[in-house]
């Protein structure tokens, strides 16, 4: 039976890169986001703005004073992506387009 040879070292850590922006600088930077198959959204709580791109066509939606704090998505299209608020859940059909 071989020796155990020593563990080599571990590589440095590199810096990760930002994240892509998929939506317009005007809305800043996102207090939420996240994304499932080919659906990502962003929510912009300052703004009342939530940024949904579905297959490469992005929207953005008023909130209003709502308060997304999740997300989900079932399949079948836009009326399945659904978002959590402290008042129930609501549908992105629900909110009114920028």
């Amino acid at each position: 039976m071989e020796p155990m040879k020593p563990m080599k070292p571990m590589e440095p850590m590199k810096e990760m890169k930002p994240a892509e922006r998929w939506w317009s600088p005007e809305l800043g930077e996102p207090t939420s986001a996240g994304s499932e198959n080919d659906t990502r959204y962003a929510y912009f709580a300052s703004k009342q703005r939530l940024a949904v791109d579905q297959g490469g066509k992005v929207t953005v939606y008023k909130t209003g004073d709502r308060k997304i704090d999740g997300f989900s998505q079932s399949q079948g299209g836009s009326s399945s992506l659904r978002f959590s608020t402290g008042d129930g859940t609501i549908g992105v059909d629900d909110l009114e387009s920028a």
